[in-house]
């Protein structure tokens, strides 16, 4: 797990003020890092593009073409010139030291962009669209320098960005290369320091990024054990059946001890899930709302859900009725709640009266999920995406490990069985979302199959080898 931060101003600030740095120090670590990434990656003697930019993000470029030059065939390309101080001192090092300026991008194995890093509020112009165009068509390996040029300060693109493999980001984590909007241009994201530890030049955050190793599954370790011992997970199946037999064999699957249906009529589970009509009295968690349709009556609700104090999930359908978000209000109890943005939409507009586009909650998730937690502080949010995000209390988790694999149908319902097992276990409302959703992003992660293939059995399959795939 690692710290987020809107902005790394105040840090970089507090390495000059208490720790005696400048920016040529930083900018020298800074490109020390994306040096290191290459050579770790491409053997001397690979051609390398480094497109700077007129500031600072153009200033890292410079001193990374001084850092290669000699061991690599360094092109460095500047189409805006230099207007910063640090982009003039550095672009007077390397002159002197021997490195002339391309006049045009050219193909390269390595093609790194460093036009324009973090803190981007304003579209693109013309002539820089142009030449990410021209960027985006080369075929060698593409490294962002901090941000991609393009992925503004609040992660929209302006209008496109540089379609990086690698983001080398400095210092520390930004919010901006977490927006679902821009997953696909920033690849894979790395940090690299600036001189001190992350330790010391982070300060606090109440935002976090999930990593595949804070995973911890509900391993039983003791002997003298029962089915008991281990929870009882109330799954409601409604009108759309397959799906809360979805989740119910997910709960089953991640360690419910018990696991049974809520229905009207019998349905054709599997022979590991039972079957009521009522809550059984042993329960102690509920999943609600996954194809739940008008399948149950209000009084019934009202007596086995409503007025219950026992943990829940509340998914899909539930988020349509008035009714069931009144348990939102429940302050004394664990509440999960796992809306999709469209869900997220019918979910605000049912509590504030206001309507939101899913456009609109897509391009501000990060405020969006902060606005409800401010409401319902108590009550954790799942909202998924292609980076999930989990939120409770002000404190703001980050699941960036979700693939295109779970753009399926049934995806959804395997996170509320999930969830509900690590509920009917005793976890938190905010252990069970973080866990839950580790779980299911690592075992798509680790299917085998097509990418556009899977099953959400195959999913639950997978989870049954998470423990040896962790260690």
């Amino acid at each position: 797990m690692r710290k987020l931060f809107k902005s790394c101003y105040a840090l970089d600030q507090k390495c000059y003020e208490q720790y005696g740095l400048n920016e040529d120090i930083l900018m020298e670590h800074a490109a020390r890092g994306m040096a290191e990434y290459i050579k770790g990656r491409f053997e001397e003697g690979a051609s390398v593009l480094i497109v700077s930019g007129p500031g600072n993000n153009g200033a890292d470029g410079i001193v990374l073409a001084r850092q290669l030059f000699g061991a690599y065939e360094v092109h460095l390309y500047m189409p805006f010139g230099v207007k910063s101080p640090m982009a003039r001192l550095q672009l007077e090092r390397v002159q002197k030291l021997g490195i002339s300026l391309c006049d045009e991008p050219k193909e390269a194995d390595v093609i790194v962009d460093a036009l324009f890093g973090a803190g981007l509020n304003r579209r693109l112009d013309e002539a820089t669209q142009q030449l990410l165009h021209r960027l985006n068509a080369l075929n060698g390996f593409k490294l962002a320098c901090d941000v991609p040029t393009g992925v503004g300060s609040d992660g929209r693109l302006m209008p496109f960005a540089f379609d990086a493999d690698v983001t080398i980001t400095m210092g520390a984590l930004k919010e901006s290369l977490y927006l679902d909007e821009s997953k696909d241009m920033v690849g894979e994201i790395v940090c690299t320091d600036l001189g001190v530890s992350r330790e010391r030049y982070e300060d606090q955050s109440d935002t976090f990024v999930l990593d595949a190793s804070d995973l911890q599954l509900p391993i039983r370790t003791a002997a003298s054990t029962h089915k008991g011992t281990f929870g009882h997970a109330a799954v409601f199946c409604g009108e759309k059946e397959g799906a809360g037999i979805i989740a119910g064999m997910a709960a089953s699957r991640f360690g419910a001890g018990l696991t049974t249906l809520i229905v009207h009529e019998k349905v054709s589970q599997p022979p590991f899930l039972m079957h009521t009509t009522v809550v059984p009295s042993s329960a102690t968690a509920l999943a609600i709302g996954m194809g739940l349709g008008a399948h149950f009556d209000q009084e019934f609700l009202d007596k086995y859900v409503i007025k219950s104090h026992l943990p829940i999930v509340l998914d899909a359908d539930a988020f349509y009725s008035k009714e069931l978000l009144g348990i939102l209000e429940q302050n004394e109890r664990e509440v999960v709640i796992t809306p999709h943005p469209k869900e997220f939409s019918v979910l605000w507009s049912q509590i504030n009266g206001e309507e939101i586009s899913v456009d609109e909650i897509q391009c501000n998730r990060f405020e969006m999920v902060r606005k409800f937690n401010a409401r319902y502080p108590h009550v954790t949010l799942l909202l998924k995406g292609a980076n999930m995000l989990i939120m409770q209390e002000e404190r703001l988790y980050i699941n960036p490990l979700g693939t295109s694999v779970l753009s399926k149908g049934g995806s959804g319902d395997v996170l509320s069985g999930l969830i509900a097992a690590l509920l009917a276990q005793g976890y938190t409302g905010l252990e069970a979302a973080i866990q839950g959703s580790l779980t299911l992003t690592l075992a798509a992660q680790n299917y085998k199959g097509a990418s556009y293939a899977i099953l959400p059995t195959d999913l639950i399959d997978a989870i049954q080898y998470l423990e040896m795939s962790q260690k």
